[in-house]
C-alpha cells in the first residue's frame, strides 16, 4: 500500500488524498456505535465511533485483515459541530483503535442514520497483501 501525495500539496492531517494498494479487496459495510448483541450502550459521540471502528476492525479480522489494510472509510456523522469538536477526542481513539495509519477518508454530514441511536456510521475498504506483495 502506498499513500499518494501530489508535490507541492499540503500534507493531510489524520487521512490521505489517496492510496493505491494490491491485494484482496474487502469491503466492510457501514458499521454503527453498538456492540456484538446490536445494542447502543452510550449515547456518547466519541464512545460510539470508537465502537464502530472496533467493528470495523472485527469485520475485517474475519478476513484476515489488519487496521493497516484499510484503504479508504467514509464516516457518516449526524452532527458536524460534535464531530469536529470532538477532534482531539476522537483522533486519540482512531489511534488506539487503528494506529496511526491514515487511508484516504471522507465525512460527511448526513440527516439521519437508519439506527435512530447512532450518532456515526463508518465504511471501510480494505485491501489485504497478497503474499509475497
Amino acid at each position: 500500500m502506498r499513500i499518494l501525495q501530489p508535490p507541492g500539496w499540503v500534507k493531510p492531517r489524520g487521512f490521505s488524498n489517496g492510496v493505491v494498494a494490491a491485494g484482496r479487496i474487502v469491503f466492510v459495510g457501514g458499521q454503527v456505535g453498538w456492540n456484538a448483541n446490536g445494542k447502543f450502550e452510550t449515547a456518547d459521540f466519541v464512545a460510539q465511533a470508537r465502537r464502530a471502528l472496533e467493528n470495523v476492525v472485527a469485520v475485517l479480522a474475519e478476513a484476515g485483515g489488519l487496521p493497516e489494510h484499510i484503504a479508504r472509510m467514509t464516516w457518516y456523522v449526524v452532527d458536524k459541530r460534535e464531530y469536529i469538536e470532538s477532534s482531539a477526542a476522537l483522533g486519540r481513539a482512531y489511534v488506539e483503535v487503528i494506529g496511526r495509519h491514515y487511508p484516504a477518508m471522507t465525512a460527511v454530514q448526513v440527516t439521519a442514520l437508519i439506527e435512530d441511536a447512532a450518532k456515526v456510521e463508518i465504511e471501510a475498504t480494505a485491501v489485504i497483501p497478497d503474499s509475497g506483495t
